[in-house]
């Protein structure tokens, strides 16, 4: 779940600067990619796509508030002056909006299964997983051809 959220919190970040940097791509088109990829490997139909997409766009940008969240709590923690007591709450916040998206996360599964199968959403499931992976690894090859090229 960890490596989720940071992947996430990565992916989203990357989406943000995408207008501002040459060779990336706009939250559309990473969207529209992230369909074509699921949509390919769940073996989706076009009804099927016409309707799950929707709900897990939705569920995406819930999941990144949530997880802006998380982000803006870390912060809070880098200040020197900190306090314990502090960085408990910190923490307690952190794994509290984590539940907290894992509760969304199921909410959505019960909404998914009145469109997919339950082979269709572990495919997607599956296929996320994949699709990230890939994102990781195309965006440390660009770093190093970057850092090739200077």
């Amino acid at each position: 779940m960890r490596q989720i959220i940071i992947a996430t919190i990565i992916l989203f970040s990357t989406i943000a600067n995408a207008q501002n940097h040459k060779g990336h791509f706009s939250k559309e088109e990473f969207r529209n990619r992230q369909k074509e990829f699921l949509t390919q490997k769940a073996e989706l139909t076009a009804e099927e796509a016409e309707k799950f997409f929707p709900l897990y766009f939705e569920f995406q940008d819930k999941k990144a508030e949530y997880n802006k969240e998380v982000w803006n709590s870390m912060k809070k923690g880098d200040n020197k002056n900190t306090t314990e007591t502090e960085f408990e709450k910190i923490s307690e916040d952190i794994v509290k909006t984590k539940i907290t998206i894992d509760n969304l996360e199921m909410e959505y599964l019960k909404k998914y299964k009145k469109v997919l199968s339950s082979k269709k959403i572990y495919k997607i499931q599956r296929a996320e997983m994949k699709f990230h992976r890939e994102l990781i690894r195309a965006m440390k090859e660009n770093r190093k051809s970057l850092k090739e090229k200077k």
